[in-house]
């Protein structure tokens, strides 16, 4: 561990604390916050994606937040380039990098050190593909996929993210090989970094899903539906309008259907994408979890402290 980088991961479903937690973590032990959220690194799109104010973030730098506009693509790949980025400079003037986000993929690649290498595209092929999907639907596609690489599928079943879905069937069909395969490959056997992961919960999920209900009621009350508004004139890439919030208000916005259903579907998205993040976290044994209904913040932030302090103490 001597030459490796410290770094504090703080990771959990939305509307968990996570924030407000990474950052206190940075103000006690003198660190920085990397985002690694992947919608909150998109400008103007402030409200769908919480990103933190200043009064949240309390004059603690965040990296990787609000730098790209909507109609620009956007890649795991690169989150790791520029996250990796991040973590040198901020090691390289003395402070801890603190990695604060839900975006599970991303987590996990950074700190897995993952390598990526870049692959020919074909246009015409990756639009059959994206063809066979919207004829298919998600569903009859993971099948497809579970056929030759069942743990791709059992991942993207959780994910149900259209884009990799066609990418995992385009890697197939094109090379041979297995996604897994594949990432199998690019995974690196050592890396840089030691980190020590804290995860936010709760034992009972319904305390979890209430946060998320009142969340969406103050971001309606904060003009949600006027940013949607804006997001769908600006004519956002496919990256940005993947982000809930936006989506499901649409019908509203289109006079489809009234504002107080559209806000349950926007409490029920959310909800749904809790879940889907959960289950992709407690895939690590290594992080150490916190029930945020059983234990104050002031308990959490100093039990995450003591890991911390813990993981780091053979440096």
């Amino acid at each position: 561990m001597m030459d490796k980088i410290p770094v504090v991961a703080v990771v959990g479903p939305t509307a968990s604390g996570k924030t407000a937690l990474a950052v206190e973590i940075a103000l006690k032990l003198g660190g920085e916050v990397i985002s690694a959220d992947s919608m909150q690194i998109y400008r103007r799109m402030d409200i769908a994606t919480a990103k933190p104010d200043e009064e949240e973030t309390k004059g603690v730098r965040h990296h990787l937040i609000d730098f790209l506009d909507p109609g620009e693509s956007f890649s795991v790949a690169r989150f790791c380039e520029l996250a990796r980025e991040a973590i040198a400079d901020i090691r390289n003037r003395g402070k801890l990098p603190v990695i604060a986000g839900g975006t599970g993929l991303y987590v996990e690649s950074l700190l897995g050190n993952t390598q990526f290498y870049d692959a020919e595209v074909d246009p015409a092929f990756r639009a059959q593909i994206t063809a066979e999907l919207e004829e298919k639907g998600i569903d009859k596609m993971i099948d497809h996929i579970r056929g030759f690489d069942p743990d791709t599928a059992e991942r993207l079943s959780i994910e149900r993210n259209p884009k990799r879905i066609i990418r995992a069937v385009e890697v197939y069909r094109s090379t041979g090989i297995t996604p897994t395969e594949m990432n199998a490959r690019q995974k690196s056997d050592v890396s840089p970094y030691n980190a020590v992961k804290i995860g936010l919960t709760a034992a009972d999920r319904e305390y979890l899903y209430e946060r998320i209900n009142r969340r969406v009621d103050i971001m309606i009350e904060k003009g949600l539906l006027a940013e949607a508004e804006e997001f769908y004139k600006s004519k956002a890439g496919e990256t940005a309008s993947a982000a809930i919030g936006y989506k499901e208000l649409l019908p509203y916005i289109k006079g489809e259907l009234p504002l107080e259903v559209c806000t349950a579907n926007l409490k029920r998205a959310t909800r749904r994408y809790a879940k889907r993040q959960l289950t992709w976290f407690n895939r690590d044994k290594a992080i150490n979890w916190f029930n945020t209904d059983e234990l104050s913040f002031d308990e959490i932030l100093a039990g995450s402290l003591d890991i911390i302090k813990k993981g780091f103490s053979n440096e």
